[in-house]
């Protein structure tokens, strides 16, 4: 990777002791002089089965099952679940700076955006990566978590990896990441965690395509995430609220120095609009590093947005001071706007040092090839479903206001299920202020819980609902998510002119099940 073989520069490292099974002489080094080995003999019976395929022609190979691969790729995503979750980690880089030196630096193979922040990650990075495909670059894409299938986390040209890459790559750096576990657990560390072992993979995957550029989303946080092994070109910041705040602070301004984190000596920081203190810290940052800065709302932002069916119509004006005008953008809301700008905003820095505009129907081509599943996401009509991951306060006011202008309807009829690290009450507040309160339909909530094992259960989330001021007779409690789904259903379609919603929200598992559940 990056180049180098892992297997072959990296595991003859002088004073390493390899396992038997990776070393080159083989375990069977030892074996008296003229007394064939187990590795001979074997070697023997397959040549002459090839032998024999020649003499007959040879045998077909038969066609790879895709199922076969996905189950393969889902037993690799069961064997990471093993590992420690990053809730149960001290803040370190140092495991993945070994992982990254054992298989040659792949974090290092080609030049990064990385993008923080708190919501529109997943969106920003989405778009950052067409628009990069527009301009005939082949970029990877790192993001977190999936919604259906463990390949989604990591994309190669804009196609999430496909399975066997999936489980051939992991197979390749398993024995490299096993000797940095053992490294680990000898100075008595928690060896590699499910999301280092992840975004070691990811950065495999991505060294071995190869790509271009790697559009890399962290995990949580910025400073001490895995995926800060590499060095930001360009840092995007999506905007910074409460989040995670047992790990990452208390308040806005200690989230925000944890995901200055990201910010490098030399790169170039794109920020969204910020709270004064936080960006009052990212400015600090970019200048501690000697990197150029851009903050939306000052040099770049959307200059004009017309709502329409499935999407809107923007301008967008950039840093280089060009305005590209007429953006079909297929994403609901006016912060998918918002970070319409962010991404165009941090390809111009990528691409021109944010001195050069981008070719404007490259802009518009990029922008209208976008989809980001999960978030404003229609997925059924008649009655009208939609799924957002909205999984805080601020997710829940910004996807609120995009569904009151997206949609017409006299009843909206609300599933939701919400993780137990997130602020659930506020959460439940925020959705009765919005939906509840509307004197323009009425509102029914279905209260229930994925099959995480950090959902709420639901009966303990319709405590909740109750204390946020939601009305008991407006309020269902579903334990399984398909019996919330189908109740929601069959009530927005009762009315005649079949002007109810259905709206899935809360988290992001919550949605990705019901993903599956609708078949998409």
């Amino acid at each position: 990777m990056s180049g180098q073989q892992p297997f072959e520069d990296d595991a003859e490292r002088p004073g390493e002791e390899l396992p038997e099974e990776l070393s080159p002489l083989g375990p069977d080094a030892d074996a008296e002089d003229g007394e064939p080995t187990e590795d001979e003999l074997i070697a023997d019976e397959l040549t002459q089965l090839d032998e024999a395929e020649e003499l007959a022609g040879g045998a077909p190979e038969p066609e790879p099952d895709p199922a076969d691969a996905r189950f393969s790729a889902e037993s690799v995503h069961a064997e990471l679940r093993g590992r420690a979750p990053e809730t149960e980690m001290a803040p370190r880089l140092d495991a993945m700076r070994m992982a990254m030196d054992f298989l040659g630096d792949p974090a290092h193979a080609a030049p990064v955006i990385h993008l923080t922040g708190t919501n529109g990650k997943t969106s920003t990075a989405r778009m950052v990566e067409r628009l990069l495909m527009a301009h005939d670059l082949r970029p990877g894409r790192y993001t977190s978590p999936h919604l259906a299938h463990v390949t989604e986390r990591i994309s190669v040209d804009g196609e999430p990896v496909d399975a066997e890459t999936f489980v051939r790559t992991w197979d390749e750096i398993r024995p490299f990441v096993l000797m940095v576990d053992e490294r680990l657990e000898a100075a008595g560390e928690v060896p590699l965690t499910e999301f280092e072992a992840m975004t070691t993979l990811a950065f495999a995957v991505f060294a071995n395509a190869p790509v271009d550029v790697v559009v890399l989303e962290v995990g949580l946080g910025g400073a001490w995430d895995a995926t800060n092994v590499a060095d930001a070109a360009v840092s995007v910041v999506t905007p910074i609220d409460l989040d995670h705040t047992g790990m990452l602070g208390e308040t806005v301004e200690e989230i925000a120095t944890e995901k200055a984190g990201i910010i490098k000596d030399g790169g170039f920081l794109v920020s969204a609009v910020q709270q004064p203190g936080v960006a009052e810290i990212l400015l600090d940052a970019a200048r501690g590093h000697e990197a150029p800065f851009r903050f939306e709302g000052v040099e770049f932002g959307v200059t004009d947005r017309v709502p329409g069916v499935g999407g809107q119509l923007i301008a967008v004006q950039g840093i280089a001071g060009t305005t590209y005008r007429d953006i079909a953008l297929p994403l609901l809301g006016a912060h998918q706007a918002e970070n319409a700008s962010l991404a165009i905003a941090a390809v111009e820095a990528f691409l021109g040092g944010g001195e050069k505009p981008l070719p404007e129907e490259l802009v518009r081509a990029g922008l209208e090839e976008v989809s980001s599943p999960g978030r404003l996401e229609v997925a059924g009509s008649g009655p009208t479903v939609v799924l957002d991951a909205a999984h805080n306060v601020h997710g829940v006011r910004a996807s609120a206001e995009a569904v009151l202008e997206s949609f017409q309807m006299r009843r909206l009829d609300l599933v939701v299920g919400i993780l137990e690290d997130k602020d659930a009450l506020s959460m439940l507040e925020a959705m009765r202020e919005r939906y509840a309160e509307s004197r323009e339909f009425d509102t029914r909530l279905y209260v229930t819980a994925s099959t995480s094992q950090r959902a709420i259960p639901a009966e303990r989330l319709a405590e909740l609902a109750l204390a946020a001021g939601f009305d008991e007779d407006d309020l269902e409690v579903h334990e399984h998510l398909d019996d919330a789904l189908s109740a929601a259903v069959q009530d927005a379609a009762a009315g005649e002119d079949l002007d109810g919603t259905v709206l899935v929200t809360g988290s992001i598992t919550v949605v990705g099940e019901t993903r599956t559940l609708l078949g998409l």
